[in-house]
């Protein structure tokens, strides 16, 4: 009976664990969250924009997509998060201030795919030492992502087109592609 009880609570330990996967980091709680200031809801840096993969003035950061965040971003290092090593850099992000209940300021620069990096600042605006961070939120990619499904339907139209005129590709091949790609995005 006993043995049976420590594999139940030990299953339900690592339930916990891979629940908490894409949980929020306890620095930056919710509950004590004073003011969120969208400072750009849309920003681009043209050297990693990537049209062909999401045109940056189809993104918009609002404070529901901040707070999501808070809720659901996991720190990851930099290797996990630099840009020239991630295929999924759109070179989009919307920036925010974050300000808590006890003074303390998280500036978050937020990717439509979920990639994060903070930086965190005390009641006088100075940096604090070893604050910056980077977080991966695959929850946030999957809700901005359906919320932006047209953008992306126009963005694969708008490279397969760019595919035909090259003469790479005919236009009944990329019609064909372009369908297959939104049947995917709609499936559930």
């Amino acid at each position: 009976m006993k043995k049976t009880i420590n594999l139940m609570t030990a299953a339900a330990l690592l339930l916990a664990a891979g629940v908490s996967a894409d949980a929020a980091d306890k620095r930056y709680p919710i509950a004590y969250v004073q003011k969120v200031e969208i400072t750009d809801p849309s920003h681009r840096n043209i050297a990693w924009e990537n049209k062909d993969f999401l045109n940056c003035d189809d993104v918009v950061l609002t404070e529901e997509d901040v707070r999501y965040a808070l809720r659901h971003m996991r720190r990851v290092s930099w290797k996990g998060y630099d840009p020239e090593q991630v295929v999924d850099a759109t070179g989009c992000e919307g920036e925010a201030l974050v300000t808590f209940k006890n003074g303390r300021v998280l500036a978050m620069g937020i990717e439509p795919t979920g990639r994060i990096g903070t930086a965190e600042y005390d009641r006088k605006a100075d940096i604090v030492t070893g604050s910056t961070s980077f977080y991966e939120c695959s929850s946030c990619r999957t809700r901005k992502m359906a919320l932006l499904k047209d953008a992306l339907n126009r963005a694969d139209e708008r490279r397969l087109k760019r595919l035909v005129a090259e003469g790479q590709l005919s236009a009944s091949e990329a019609e064909r592609r372009l369908n297959w790609a939104r049947v995917q995005r709609d499936k559930p």
